[in-house]
């Protein structure tokens, strides 16, 4: 069972349901996924991204940290924009905050719809958004210590293609 620090209860919004949720511990994205896909058994198509922490050099561990008067409610505003974007069944939006190490999942973000082109487009979507516009912090520790991570010039490139 996914133990759930901060979320929006799963609302039907319209038709669509959406599940937003800030956690603050390690989640079984398998599990997730399996559950969305039963809870949306009349799309079309399904699609997921998982993202975790790449073990790039010496990174021992990563340090998510947030502003939590504006994270949840900025998650839950990114998916009401892509439901309203794409023509979607269901979204799922999970980020991680705190401590995790390489290998650990950081974040899972679903979209449900009646053909694969707006499943793949909400996907790509709520990533664009969540690595470069989003309400985190990052740092990661490695051999000589603490350093912080900016987005990279490529992640607000990728985020302008939806402008």
């Amino acid at each position: 069972m996914v133990k759930k620090l901060h979320y929006y209860p799963q609302l039907v919004v319209g038709s669509v349901m959406k599940d937003v949720r800030l956690l603050d511990h390690e989640f079984d994205f398998a599990e997730l996924l399996r559950t969305f896909s039963l809870e949306n058994k009349a799309a079309g198509g399904i699609a997921s991204f998982t993202g975790q922490v790449r073990p790039d050099g010496d990174v021992s561990m990563l340090e998510l940290s947030h502003y939590e008067p504006l994270t949840l409610p900025g998650m839950d505003a990114l998916a009401d924009q892509a439901c309203g974007r794409f023509d979607l069944d269901g979204v799922l939006v999970l980020h991680r905050i705190g401590r995790m190490a390489p290998g650990d999942p950081i974040v899972l973000v679903a979209a449900a719809s009646a053909h694969r082109r707006g499943a793949l487009q909400a996907v790509d979507y709520l990533m664009d958004h969540l690595k470069s516009a989003a309400w985190f912090w990052k740092r990661e520790l490695r051999e000589d210590g603490w350093h912080w991570i900016e987005p990279r010039t490529q992640d607000y490139t990728d985020r302008s293609r939806w402008e």
